[in-house]
């Protein structure tokens, strides 16, 4: 058991000095981190009106619902481009 916790520790420590010695070129600023974050959970608020709308037999609500996945695709869309 002592030498699977072993090969982790090493493998943990490769991963670690592979990652200092090569620094990606990509890596987000905050400003784009914050983006993604903020697209990501606007996406998730899409999918559960989506759902929502998928599932409601209100057609007030129904309205509501279309609005608020109308604007939330402006949001996203805004974010993307």
């Amino acid at each position: 058991m002592a030498r699977g916790w072993e090969s982790k520790s090493v493998e943990q420590q490769m991963e670690s000095a592979q990652a200092e010695t090569n620094p990606s070129q990509d890596t987000p600023t905050d400003a784009q981190k914050m983006a993604r974050r903020e697209r990501e959970g606007l996406l998730l608020a899409r999918s559960r009106v989506k759902q929502q709308l998928e599932s409601s037999t209100n057609e007030v609500y129904r309205q509501s619902l279309q609005h608020a996945l109308s604007e939330l695709d402006e949001k996203i869309e805004k974010l993307s481009g």
